[in-house]
């Protein structure tokens, strides 16, 4: 079992010929079923473009209080914007954390066209286009990299389990649901938000690609792991995780690990971007053939009576998003927290 967490290339996922490279592929494989984690380098990012990014980013936490606050999430029905320092919930503890949601830009369905409460998660985003019309720009440019850079890793991840490349395709035709945080973890003594930058928890996706600083402070409990590991930062590379629907679609064979952030000592920041490559919100994973021999290692997707894991993309994210923001959650959407909570396992 590998104690840390594997490094790739990915310009070698691809050999000459065009098909993925066995011996990435292997790599790949294990890195997803052992750990849960890995990181990723040489992943196609422009010349200076994750330069750009990380100083866009520190402009908008630059911003006066006033400018962040005027994207205050507890505005948006869809949860999109700014969180305030200590207003995102994790393993039921207050992260010391703030951050910028977005996602895929779409109209706001009226509720009369819903076909399940998941549709609520469709909106517009809320972006700082008057102080900082820059970041819109950057930051869209770094989701269509990714977006990219998850399909391909995608079509990888099938055939390192000597499935079809398309045989997850159909679940992302289309609207893939993908979301991305823009966060800086604050250092602070005060209100105990000091005991966690976030709290242990696994990613409610598919996949995870997330761009952290030089700070370092993510840790991940491999399975079968009784201690955290720490996920060192390298320049320029991409730490990638296995979310719960990937999970589920593998019957337990690639894992969601659990993973943490630790606090920031006091008067310091650390700052990181997170992408969050997810199907359709209306996409249903199902259990993919799996052989014989990698279904001898499929131990059923992890649960707890807390966190039930939900099949179908949008209820696993509906859940979670209103654990994390209860605040917003409450104050637009107050006759679906029974049902969402009981589904959640939070009666």
């Amino acid at each position: 079992m590998h104690t840390g967490i594997p490094v790739l290339r990915f310009d070698q996922a691809r050999g000459a010929s065009g098909a993925f490279a066995p011996t990435f592929l292997e790599q790949l494989r294990t890195a997803l079923h052992e750990v849960g984690f890995m990181q990723l380098t040489h992943f196609g990012a422009a010349p200076g473009q994750i330069e750009k990014l990380t100083e866009t980013t520190r402009r908008f936490f630059a911003l006066p209080q006033e400018e962040r606050l005027a994207l205050n999430n507890l505005h948006s029905p869809h949860f999109r914007g700014y969180t305030r320092l200590g207003h995102e919930i994790t393993a039921g503890r207050r992260d010391a954390r703030e951050q910028l949601d977005f996602g895929p830009e779409l109209p706001v369905r009226p509720r009369a066209d819903w076909d399940a409460p998941y549709r609520l998660l469709e909106g517009p985003n809320q972006w700082p286009d008057s102080a900082q019309p820059e970041l819109r720009t950057v930051v869209l440019a770094w989701t269509e990299l990714l977006s990219r850079v998850a399909t391909e890793l995608t079509h990888a991840i099938a055939a390192c389990l000597g499935l079809p490349e398309d045989q997850f395709d159909d679940a992302f035709t289309d609207a893939p649901h993908w979301f991305g945080k823009l966060i800086r973890y604050v250092g602070t003594d005060s209100d105990g938000l000091d005991a966690q930058g976030v709290g242990p928890h696994a990613d409610y996706g598919f996949l995870t690609l997330l761009l952290q600083d030089g700070i370092g402070g993510l840790q991940a409990r491999p399975p079968r792991a009784t201690d955290w590991v720490d996920i060192p930062p390298i320049d320029g590379a991409l730490v990638i995780n296995v979310g719960e629907m990937l999970e589920v679609a593998t019957h337990g064979y690639l894992v969601s690990t659990v993973h943490r952030v630790l606090p920031c000592a006091p008067g310091t920041t650390r700052q990181s971007i997170a992408f969050f490559w997810s199907p359709r919100l209306d996409a249903t994973l199902h259990p993919v053939p799996l052989t014989p021999e990698l279904a001898a290692h499929a131990p059923g997707v992890t649960e707890t009576e807390h966190n039930p894991v939900l099949p179908r993309f949008g209820d696993n994210a509906l859940k979670g998003w209103f654990r994390s923001h209860p605040e917003v959650a409450a104050r637009h959407h107050p006759d679906l927290l029974d049902s969402v909570l009981v589904k959640s396992g939070h009666e």
